[in-house]
């Protein structure tokens, strides 16, 4: 299948044009979407700007971009960290792109974004300033891959205005399509981060990064600020190695060995670090020669040691990008790692009323959130990550993780689950696209819901573990009929709503008496004393006791009745059918009303799986959310009458599968006019 990329380009040659991208255009809404533009901007193609533009410059491996006029700080780091690891970078960024002719004006990019690898198109159409580039750009050289990379970028966010907002870590992991994590390296000016976690992350499939965020960065416009060591604030610097340093006194010093990424983009005084353990720091004349030279000679252009206790007092946090085995193996930094991580990954939807129960602050509801049952076979560290898909308006996301051991799971979990068990890691809630915890498990079985804070929130998102020996499965509930909503019952029995006891609370406004009633069926009824559907109306608009129940009433509801209890496709029911229904509609309306604790008359959609599993319907995810999808209003709620007409549908589908299901497993054959009769009897 031709690609949209090469399609375009095909097109661009037979009319002799250069593209021009209509899905995110040259105009200035395409930058500042809310806000009033402080800059009239002019785009331009990079051979407008300068005479010899290339895409990637391949002869230096000199990083020098820099923001521009946004100030995206935080994407000049993410950039950084890509560059240094050419094998992500080339992922990112295909090198098979250039100016050269035949040239048609259009750029592919490939980001991870909503859980999976997306290709991205744009024009080389950048707003400029002044004829200059107004947002990222090369410093010192003709390469325009930092400015069409953003643009790129910015179409997924909907604007430049939008990248604004963004992070560092989120930014790292559309970058590279690993998980993102950070980690303090102090807390309460206790160092938390010693060697031996330091090697560990090392000796996995992770990039690691030192940083300084105390929240100050963002006051910070200088690109240039730096600690009168050097170190640059806001900039990650690449953890490469760790090392000892053997003194001429017999001690050993713990090195690590770290690169920064813009060190040639400012003058040599300014970008390299001049602390203890730089190149020309006293430090080196307690170490002998030979072991000094051993160390040197690790140094690659940009790097540096510096002592294990000065970046503990340095830099504020660890911030790491792991990598699975697949995605790993693009880069050759990563090729001879010992610890290989596994990653599992699961794609879900929160939908309101269906899986989008809100947090356990919401115990009526949280048990509807998809549960993901992940399987240990040893105990290890794990990594759990939940990405949302909203970008524009992105909700309050976390997870809660629950031990599974000593339960027998025959499907999804109960809310009395929940009730009766307590949680064993909870992540912190954020607006953030991406929330990540690392977690310690022992060998066993572990329940995931990641959820929204507040219940009835819509988004897609992302469930990856990364681990060694690891499983994920979504727990489902099969679709079955528990118990026959409309059991058999005396011909004899007779029932009555009383209006005078409509609000009797043992009743439910209903009595066991129809003897008054039975004449005005009769008056309705034909000849073989039968009604049809608009009788049935009448009458129980004439029996119901009250506006609301009698909301039931609706010719909707009554040709639902008629079709599911007439044995004779006449389209009639007789007095019996009659009372049937009658008894059955008090345990509906019970069952109702007991679900439906803040409002009387108003079902909130997320309690409708609950309220149907006790008349008798056991219904999967998938079911449950076409009926939802049917009956749910615009506030999220369900009235009596819609809860009596699922009931109805419900009841119906059983029992035609169950006459065509002849050989009782579960599997039937329909020809096409028995399938169309059959969607409209339901």
């Amino acid at each position: 299948m031709t690609s949209s990329y090469e399609r375009i380009k095909s097109e661009c040659k037979q009319k002799g044009v250069l593209w021009e991208d209509e899905d995110f255009p040259a105009t200035q809404s395409s930058v500042f979407y809310h806000q009033t533009p402080p800059f009239t901007f002019q785009w331009k193609r990079p051979h407008e700007i300068v005479s010899n533009p290339v895409f990637v410059n391949d002869s230096t491996a000199q990083f020098d971009i820099v923001p521009g006029k946004m100030g995206d700080r935080w994407l000049v780091s993410c950039l950084g960290v890509l560059y240094l690891s050419k094998g992500l970078f080339y992922r990112v960024v295909p090198a098979d792109q250039n100016f050269d002719k035949p040239y048609y004006g259009v750029f592919r990019f490939r980001l991870w974004w909503c859980g999976e690898w997306l290709e991205v198109l744009v024009d080389d159409r950048l707003p400029t300033i002044n004829g200059k580039l107004a947002f990222l750009q090369a410093q010192n050289t003709n390469s325009f891959w930092p400015g069409l990379l953003e643009k790129a970028y910015a179409k997924l966010h909907g604007s430049y205005e939008a990248l604004k907002y963004g992070t560092l870590l989120d930014g790292l992991a559309d970058l590279t399509g690993g998980i993102t994590e950070s980690i303090s390296i102090k807390v309460d000016s206790n160092i938390i981060i010693r060697p031996p976690l330091l090697h560990n992350l090392l000796d996995t499939t992770s990039i690691i990064t030192c940083t300084i965020n105390n929240g100050t960065i963002t006051q910070i416009r200088n690109q240039t600020e730096a600690l009168p060591n050097g170190i640059h604030i806001g900039i990650n610097y690449r953890l490469c190695s760790m090392d000892k340093a053997e003194t001429i006194m017999g001690d050993t010093v713990q090195l690590v060995r770290l690169r920064n990424p813009l060190a040639q983009t400012f003058s040599k005084a300014a970008a390299n670090f001049n602390g203890d353990w730089s190149s020309f720091s006293s430090s080196w004349e307690r170490v002998p020669m030979n072991e000094r030279n051993r160390l040197i000679e690790q140094l690659d252009q940009g790097e540096f040691w510096m002592s294990f206790f000065d970046m503990t007092q340095t830099f504020t946090h660890l911030e790491c990008v792991h990598l699975d085995s697949d995605t790993a193996r693009d880069e050759p930094q990563l090729a001879d790692k010992s610890r290989r991580w596994l990653m599992r990954l699961y794609q879900g939807a929160w939908k309101r009323g269906v899986t989008a129960g809100g947090c356990r602050n919401n115990p009526d509801s949280f048990h509807i959130n998809p549960q993901l049952q992940l399987f240990l076979s040893e105990k290890e560290d794990v990594i759990i990550s939940v990405n949302q898909h909203s970008v524009l308006e992105p909700k309050v996301i976390g997870f809660t993780v629950y031990n599974l051991n000593m339960q027998n799971i025959n499907g999804c979990l109960s809310k009395n689950f929940f009730k009766k068990h307590k949680s064993l890691v909870n992540s912190q809630y954020t607006n953030s696209r991406q929330i990540s915890h690392r977690c310690s498990l022992d060998p066993g079985r572990y329940l995931i819901m990641a959820t929204t804070f507040e219940p009835a929130e819509e988004a897609s998102f992302s469930v990856r573990v990364l681990g060694s020996t690891i499983r994920l499965a979504l727990l489902e509930t099969q679709t079955m009929l528990l118990l026959d909503p409309f059991p058999l019952l005396n011909s004899n029995t007779k029932i009555l709503i009383d209006p005078a006891n409509n609000n009797n609370n043992n009743n439910n406004g209903i009595a066991c008496s129809t003897a008054q009633y039975e004449p005005v069926f009769m008056q309705l009824a034909d000849d073989q004393r039968t009604l049809n559907c608009f009788d049935l109306q009448e009458l129980l608009e004439a029996c119901l006791p009250n506006d609301y129940i009698r909301s039931c009433a609706s010719i909707d509801v009554c040709r639902q009745v008629v079709c599911l209890m007439d044995k004779t496709n006449r389209g009639r029911i007789n007095f019996n059918d009659f009372n049937k229904f009658m008894i059955n509609l008090k345990t509906w309306w019970g069952v109702f009303k007991m679900h439906t604790k803040e409002k009387s008359g108003i079902l909130k959609a997320e309690r409708l799986r609950d309220a149907l599993f006790d008349v008798g319907f056991q219904l999967s995810t998938d079911n449950i959310s076409i009926l939802i999808l049917r009956y749910m209003r615009r506030d999220g709620t369900l009235r009596l009458a819609d809860f009596i007409s699922a009931i109805l549908h419900l009841t119906m589908a059983f029992e035609l599968f169950k006459a065509k299901d002849t050989n009782q497993d579960g599997i039937i054959s329909m020809g096409m006019s028995e399938w169309i009769k059959s969607v409209f009897m339901c």
